[in-house]
């Protein structure tokens, strides 16, 4: 009999990324790994999910000695699936997604594949880690990072989420000696700024590429910015309701 965890290990760069073998390196240390993930980027998807195409699940042996699928859809068709068909019936004691090539810190959490996969995985009653590094390049250095993920896949596995079954991780790109440690902090207010790109394709069309700046408004000192920046990890917990419950009473005037 095993006895060892189940893991499930997701991500939205795509099953070929660096990060996601960095992340499986790490998990298959704690578990029985099972891996199912998108077969080509998925990056800013969100919480899409496929409604009308269908989706193709194909058997990868990208991981040596790992249980492996690529999925035709988004992040969060993979953890759908992973739960619904590849392990029907199984009890899976983490969902780890990443390691995402880029922060996820802020309101970032609302575009990424990365963390909705994650989020899925919670909302299904799983433990959930959702790992970014602060690095958007193919060939981003995940070893600095693997020691800390490595902490805090164990200390989940053994102690549980306490009042949370998510967390947001991220990583600031730097080597291992100069991170200064891990901060639990709350999401940070700030926002995108777009501007959008214009020109012309070669039969004569107008296209548009969005571009955009991000404008950090929190002036509190535990957010994840604040932390990243000064160096350390930043884990954000986090949760699925969106009600704004301080405006609960200022809007009772809408009642009829």
């Amino acid at each position: 009999m095993n006895n060892r965890p189940l893991i499930l290990v997701t991500n939205d760069d795509g099953i070929t990324a660096k990060g996601i073998k960095a992340l499986v390196e790490v998990a298959s240390e704690f578990g029985e790994v099972v891996v199912v993930a998108p077969d080509s980027p998925q990056s800013g998807k969100g919480h899409a999910i496929t409604l009308h195409s269908p989706l193709w699940l194909h058997k990868s042996n990208i991981f040596e000695n790992i249980e492996s699928y690529e999925c035709s859809g988004t992040p969060v068709d993979c953890v759908k699936l992973a739960k619904h068909e590849v392990l029907k019936g199984r009890t899976v004691d983490l969902c780890v997604s990443g390691i995402n090539h880029g922060s996820n810190a802020s309101l970032n959490i609302l575009y990424s594949g990365t963390m909705s996969a994650a989020m899925e995985a919670s909302l299904e009653g799983i433990d959930s880690i959702g790992f970014s590094l602060m690095d958007f390049s193919y060939d981003a250095n995940f070893e600095p990072s693997k020691k800390f993920i490595r902490h805090i896949i164990k200390e989940v596995l053994e102690n549980g989420l306490q009042n949370t079954k998510l967390i947001n991780v991220n990583i600031p790109n730097l080597p291992e000696s100069e991170i200064k440690g891990i901060k639990i902090c709350k999401q940070a207010d700030g926002q995108w700024v777009e501007d959008f790109k214009t020109n012309i394709d070669p039969f004569g069309r107008k296209y548009y590429w969005m571009t955009g700046e991000f404008l950090n408004h929190d002036k509190s000192d535990n957010s994840d910015i604040l932390a990243l920046s000064e160096g350390y990890i930043s884990i954000v917990p986090s949760a699925h309701d969106l009600t704004d419950y301080p405006a609960l009473d200022k809007l009772k005037g809408l009642e009829i």
